[in-house]
């Protein structure tokens, strides 16, 4: 490895209304090497590229490329100076030929018209070079997921870049097309072009980084080589949980409820779907809370998303009450008592310009079909029953929901579930967001709904919180189940270890 960094960045800082979203982060990349930048939701990854690559300008600091300062006013200035940046969705072309997007922009040309049999020849040979061999006038869109990230490596590789920036470009690869990936990425290193290298795959980082860095809260919190960096220390480091004693943790030991026993109202055996999730077996009782522990990119919401048919899986089988069944849709899901309160509210949840009435009243609407309309009577009376169950503030039922609160728009989310009276409830960060008092009001609503026995499947990152509430914990790591846990003596340390460790 070469002994000065292609890449410098030095105290940069960024901040938006409201967030300093990087503050004095320091950062190098070597030729020859993969640079792994590790950390949690919201530690500052993604903005550090987005400030690297010419997307935002940051405030203060520095940037040299090849010892000389850059300032980059848009991603296609950081391109012609020879860094490429492969995002999680592959930002290609579907509609043009794998040829065609690898020298989008730049067509080598015979006397005067786009020489197509020189393209077709140079995208073969670019494609070679890392193994592949397909036909290049295939339009991109009739590619695997796979085929299309190398097709955008071979684009990268084309144009003479020194710095490749990648980031999650795994999370939609099964492990082989992930072992095709590696295995070009360190030719690649070996012909001395800097990788940056940013997932969540606690595996795939030691599997094929160098070096890592670790951001947490939009600081740099060191940079190691990876081999000097045990796993258990990472996780430590993200988390922020090094050092803490037991007068420092957070309270768990709450009441929590017994828990019913007796035949499961869901029971998964080897539920997956290539390329999302590996084969999970997992049951969920009547009265039981099941809580789903990992860090972000360990498969939490793609276990959520198959259990409520968002995603169909394809190996495995379910059993909702002792039957087998096969959910080809949420549709099905709700029909079989399924409720899914989702990570992502304003983008998947709430209807913003629609009231809480309409809100709350959505999904039951749509299980009776819109020839069996609920009179708007019906529909007020469910809605100001629950505003006062749930203790949603608001004008009325008629206020937008999109002018509540945080935490009144997760009530309202939970009201619209309820109103179909389900017998599973998934709750996908249903904290997120909100401020603390709405935080354990809302648990507590929760934990008194598992008392009447509702079935509850509930992820959080906040880890004390699963450890909280939760009955017994499935710990996620890199997309598979690892372990299975549950007992009154329950710590986060025990499930920092496993998902730290993978023991199963």
């Amino acid at each position: 490895m070469n002994d000065l960094p292609i890449l410098e960045m030095t105290g940069i800082d960024k901040t938006f209304p409201g967030v300093k979203a990087l503050q004095q982060v320091d950062f190098r990349l070597f030729p020859g090497e993969i640079h792994t930048l590790m950390g949690q939701n919201g530690a500052g990854k993604s903005t550090l590229i987005n400030v690297l690559t010419g997307v935002l300008a940051h405030d203060r600091g520095e940037i040299r490329l090849g010892g000389q300062q850059v300032r980059f006013a848009a991603p296609l200035e950081a391109e012609a100076a020879g860094i490429q940046t492969l995002y999680q969705e592959v930002n290609l072309c579907p509609n043009l030929s794998v040829a065609e997007n690898i020298f989008a922009g730049r067509h080598p040309k015979k006397r005067g018209a786009i020489d197509w049999k020189a393209i077709n020849a140079r995208a073969r040979a670019a494609l070679a070079a890392l193994d592949l061999s397909i036909d290049v006038t295939r339009s991109l869109d009739a590619c695997p997921i796979a085929v299309q990230q190398m097709v955008a490596i071979a684009r990268a590789v084309s144009v003479d870049a020194t710095v490749l920036i990648l980031d999650e470009p795994t999370s939609s690869l099964d492990d082989g097309e992930v072992a095709r990936l590696f295995a070009v990425l360190r030719r690649l290193k070996a012909s001395g072009m800097a990788i940056l290298f940013v997932t969540h795959f606690l595996e795939q980082t030691y599997a094929v980084s160098d070096r890592i860095t670790v951001m947490r809260n939009g600081t740099r919190e060191g940079e190691y080589l990876a081999k000097d960096l045990p796993v258990d220390v990472l996780v430590a480091k993200m988390t922020g949980r090094e050092g803490m004693n037991e007068a420092m943790k957070e309270d768990s030991s709450g009441a929590k409820l017994a828990g019913a026993a007796g035949a499961p109202f869901l029971s998964m055996q080897g539920v997956g779907r290539r390329g999302l999730m590996s084969p999970v077996d997992l049951d969920v009782c009547p009265g039981q809370i099941v809580g789903l522990a990992g860090l972000l990119g360990s498969g939490r919401t793609e276990t959520a998303r198959l259990v409520f048919g968002a995603e169909r899986a394809d190996t495995g089988s379910m059993l909702i009450d002792g039957s087998s069944v096969k959910l080809a849709s949420p549709r099905d899901a709700v029909r079989h008592g399924i409720a899914y309160c989702p990570e992502d509210r304003k983008k998947e949840g709430i209807v913003a310009a629609l009231s809480i009435r309409e809100n709350i009243v959505l999904a039951l609407q749509a299980r009776r079909g819109w020839w069996r309309m609920l009179s708007y009577a019906r529909q007020r009376e469910m809605a100001d029953r629950y505003i006062a169950q749930l203790g949603i503030k608001a004008r009325d039922a008629e206020q937008p929901i999109g002018l509540l609160s945080g935490g009144n728009q997760q009530k309202v989310l939970l009201a619209r579930w309820l109103a179909t009276e389900p017998k599973l409830l998934i709750m996908d960060e249903p904290t997120r967001g909100i401020d603390v008092a709405a935080k354990f009001e809302i648990m507590d609503r929760v934990r008194a709904l598992c008392a009447k026995g509702l079935a509850i499947l509930f992820i959080s990152s906040e880890m004390s919180e699963v450890i909280r509430v939760s009955h017994k914990v499935a710990v996620l790591r890199d997309r598979r189940k690892v372990a299975e846990i549950s007992g009154e003596g329950l710590s986060e340390d025990d499930v920092y270890q496993l998902i730290a460790g993978g023991q199963s």
